[in-house]
């Protein structure tokens, strides 16, 4: 009864799930983990998102993103199910310095990570990745082009974020299926690579 109600509603996994990975999706504050999330999710998304306060405008800089009105507070959460025998958990973390202490939680059983950086603020991807190295994990980078942000060639950003030459590097549209699937896809090869 169990699989068929798995079937039916696309909730629970299939029996012939072998692998489930733990893959964090990471970034600064308003880059669009929780869009990206959203997006490759086929279910419903956790979402753990609050109404921007004034309370915390000293503490939030929202200059990146003038229009954001939400911030994730605790977490995202998705599933994506790449094959027969593996599927992806998804845990978007908050961009925010001051939720650094939720990272050590998160972090625990992680495979890897996907850091989603935004091209006209990459200065603020380098605390990100300076919490994804400390805590060990290998990572891929999602270049999150928004409306109108410039274009910088892959050996731009790599230089800019002065990443090892194995690091990945791809683009994507965290609104866009397709490209955010691909982004994972570089990530999970990469994991793979590193078994190999």
């Amino acid at each position: 009864m169990g699989s068929r109600l798995a079937l039916d509603d696309g909730v629970y996994l299939r029996n012939s799930v072998q692998t489930a990975a733990k893959i964090l999706v990471v970034g600064h504050f308003a880059v669009g983990k929780t869009t990206f999330i959203g997006t490759l999710s086929e279910i419903p998304p956790l979402r753990t998102e609050e109404v921007m306060t004034q309370a915390g405008a000293g503490i939030d800089d929202p200059k990146g993103a003038p229009d954001k009105t939400t911030t994730t507070v605790a977490m995202d959460f998705g599933r994506l199910t790449l094959s027969e025998k593996l599927v992806l958990y998804l845990f978007g973390t908050p961009g925010q310095q001051r939720f650094v202490q939720v990272w050590e939680d998160m972090t625990r059983g992680a495979l890897g990570a996907l850091v989603l950086v935004d091209p006209q603020r990459l200065d603020e991807s380098f605390p990100v990745m300076d919490l994804v190295e400390h805590y060990g994990i290998p990572y891929a980078i999602a270049v999150n082009h928004f409306d109108g942000t410039p274009t910088h060639s892959l050996d731009e950003i790599r230089e800019a974020l002065d990443l090892l030459p194995e690091t990945p590097v791809v683009t994507c549209d965290a609104r866009d299926q397709r490209s955010s699937a691909d982004s994972l896809i570089a990530l999970v090869r990469y994991l793979q690579s590193r078994l190999n």
